[in-house]
């Protein structure tokens, strides 16, 4: 039983003769009907009725929904394969925020290129609402950052690969206890731009307890913030995986009541090119990727 015979036969039923299924089978008509004997002698029945009009015998009736399933199968291994093929050239524009929950992106994607050598990729970086324009408009290809579940919508394809939390430092300097966000009410803190997500959570956090935050110091990134709240200009919410970096020293107060962090996430098109895909997919692997430990001093 060859695979050509299962698909002119398939092919005579669905096209409801020998004519038209060597047409679209691009066979001449006697070809396809040796397939159809060869099938028939292979099995030991007949299949078709041949008259006027070609119709399935008994035989034929009962064989018909495993060689579609067959055929189905087949044809999703087919369609695997050519994907797999087609990552063989291409390029992969990556767009990250400097903030990724301790996922080691670096890694990943050269282990991307050892497996995939035809394929280039580029790195930027920037903040995530940014970035997420520049998907939108079609200048990136994956956006890796702090995203929730906003972005699962028709289009875009939503990928979380590390989770993250937010957490209070304040200065060694500060002898202060804090348990909550509240002992903190008064002082000044750095965090960064008023249109960006963390001062969003900045805001949301400070609402919880009916206060405004004094944000006396902007800067440009989660590791500005931290080297700022270390030289004493205040205190700050800052994601915990920012603090378990290498970096300056600071008091790190894990307190109640704090919104939660979005989960590092990637986010492409659900129609992206293969190579796109794959390397989203190769993301998802590398989920359980571990932090760098960092020296923060927990208070």
């Amino acid at each position: 039983m060859e695979l050509r015979h299962l698909r002119s036969f398939e092919a005579i039923v669905r096209c409801g003769g020998f004519t038209r299924a060597a047409a679209e089978l691009h066979l001449a008509q006697p070809v396809v009907s040796a397939h159809i004997k060869r099938l028939e002698q292979d099995l030991g029945v007949t299949l078709l009725h041949r008259s006027r009009k070609v119709s399935l015998s008994a035989a034929g009736e009962s064989f018909l929904p495993s060689v579609r399933r067959a055929l189905a199968i087949l044809g999703e291994g087919e369609r695997a394969v050519r994907a797999l093929r087609s990552v063989s050239a291409g390029h992969v524009r990556v767009a990250a925020t400097s903030l990724l929950g301790g996922f080691d992106l670096v890694s990943t994607m050269s282990r991307f290129r050892a497996r995939y050598p035809g394929v280039t990729v580029s790195l930027r970086t920037g903040l995530i609402a940014d970035l997420l324009e520049e998907l939108r408009r079609g200048r990136v290809d994956v956006v890796i950052g702090p995203v929730g579940e906003q972005w699962e919508q028709e289009g875009y394809r939503r990928t979380e690969i590390a989770d993250e939390w937010l957490v209070l430092i304040t200065p060694l300097s500060s002898a202060r206890r804090v348990g909550a966000l509240a002992d903190v009410v008064n002082e000044p803190f750095v965090c960064l731009s008023s249109d960006s997500g963390l001062r969003r959570l900045l805001n949301e956090a400070f609402s919880a307890i009916e206060a405004v935050p004094r944000v006396e110091f902007e800067t440009h990134s989660p590791a500005s913030i931290r080297e700022m709240v270390a030289a004493g200009l205040g205190c700050a919410l800052i994601a915990r995986s920012a603090v378990r970096q290498e970096g300056a020293d600071v008091q790190v107060h894990h307190i109640p009541g704090l919104p939660p962090h979005p989960p590092i996430a990637a986010i492409s098109a659900s129609d992206a090119a293969p190579p796109i895909a794959r390397f989203v997919d190769e993301l998802t692997a590398a989920r359980s990727a571990s932090p760098t430990a960092g020296t923060a001093r927990p208070a």
